[in-house]
């Protein structure tokens, strides 16, 4: 009785153990499957206006540079600035040996008084000459050779004057001056150099930083789309010209002061297919030096009711940009798009969405066309902060 009661019991437990098993291994997929529509962060599509700006790379220099040579040739005795100071027109830079030029004057000189006695003289003959030829004492052709005795003096004055006037000129040209205001560069001949007209030897360089000016090339494409604008712009007086261009440094720092339009270059570089164009900028400081490498910024354009996503939410497959739409189903819609310029974090739209819909930021890679999603608004922290800072982003020159 007993033995047969725990073999019944034993059966038992041993039948219940898979029907438990089963259930257990049926409740888990069930478990699985109860996870929901995956989860997405959206943002709306913002419609506002929105200013282009664009960047050209390019270079400062002087708005007035001059090489410095001598006008006479001589050894140079003296330099009589400080190398990258500043110095104004008319200031003394260099000296040459003057006494050659000192004694050329001296022998112009006494050859001019000569020649004045020698006139003085000659007139006097030829006035005599003329009373003479009056009363019938002397011939015509005397009277003729003494007039033209005066004028050969007269004229002889005339050119002892202007060797004078030449000396004096060289010996004023030992003194070598500044051309401008501005800063002096470095000395490029040095004391006991031989330097003249018949060198190429430019002894220093001046170059006036004030206001400074920044050259960079525009694509010949570009100058024919503003055309009309640059056009306008030339025609009104540079000093009513507004400022309207930005400087980025080297540091990536923007330039307390903006600068203005100077001129567009009368010609296309025929081997890079650009045009010269000059900008100038207050220098009050004299911080800004030629050669350095800058950046200049300007606002090119507006896109009136542009349509704007986060850049995060563009995607490019097969050369082609898509973006995925939550619909008011809840469903997920996948677009090919057009995209036009930057804005900071967003990019403009130009076809694909419209104002309002939501377009999924993060978990794209999550949904399929038609998939249900759980949709919740994107933390816009960062859309936010590129929104802020939209107006210095710049805009390659292809996209302008």
């Amino acid at each position: 009785m007993n033995l047969s009661l725990h073999l019944a019991r034993a059966l038992a437990a041993v039948f219940a153990l898979p029907v438990a098993i089963v259930f257990t291994s049926c409740e888990k997929p069930a478990s699985a499957t109860s996870t929901g529509p995956p989860e997405v962060l959206v943002s709306e599509v913002i419609q506002k206006e929105v200013p282009i700006v664009q960047d050209w790379v390019g270079t400062l220099n002087g708005s007035e540079n001059a090489d410095v040579r001598a006008r006479t040739t001589g050894y140079l005795q003296s330099r009589n600035y400080q190398e990258g100071s500043y110095v104004k027109k008319g200031d003394l830079l260099f000296q040459i040996d003057p006494r050659p030029f000192v004694a050329a004057l001296d022998q112009a000189k006494g050859q001019l008084d000569q020649a004045k006695a020698k006139l003085i003289a000659d007139q006097q003959q030829a006035k005599r000459a003329a009373e003479l030829f009056q009363g019938k004492v002397i011939s015509e052709q005397e009277y003729t050779n003494e007039t033209q005795a005066y004028q050969t003096s007269l004229a002889a004055v005339s050119a002892a004057q202007a060797a004078v006037e030449e000396a004096q000129l060289n010996l004023n040209y030992t003194n070598v001056t500044s051309p401008l205001d501005g800063i002096a560069g470095q000395a490029q001949a040095q004391i006991g150099d031989l330097v003249g007209t018949g060198s190429n030897i430019v002894l220093t360089t001046v170059s006036q930083l004030q206001p400074i000016r920044c050259y960079f090339p525009i694509s010949e494409q570009n100058y024919w789309r503003f055309a009309d604008e640059i056009k306008k712009m030339m025609a009104v007086p540079e000093e009513k010209r507004p400022e309207r261009v930005e400087l980025i440094l080297p540091d990536g720092s923007v330039y307390s002061h903006k600068g203005k339009f100077a001129f567009v270059d009368r010609q296309v570089d025929s081997q890079t297919g650009t045009i010269q164009v000059a900008v100038n900028f207050p220098n009050p400081e004299l911080t800004l030096r030629p050669g350095q490498y800058v950046t200049a910024r300007a606002q090119i354009r507006t896109i009136p009711d542009a349509l704007l996503v986060p850049r995060v939410a563009v995607s490019e497959l097969q050369g082609g940009t898509q973006l995925a739409v939550v619909n008011p189903d809840g469903k997920a819609e996948i677009r090919a798009v057009k995209t036009g310029p930057v804005y900071g974090s967003l990019i403009v739209i130009t076809d694909g969405v419209k104002a309002g819909e939501k377009v999924i930021v993060e978990g794209f890679q999550k949904v399929r066309q038609g998939m249900q999603v759980s949709a919740k608004p994107y933390s816009g922290s960062e859309n936010n902060q590129g929104e802020q800072n939209a107006s210095k982003s710049s805009l390659p020159s292809d996209q302008s």
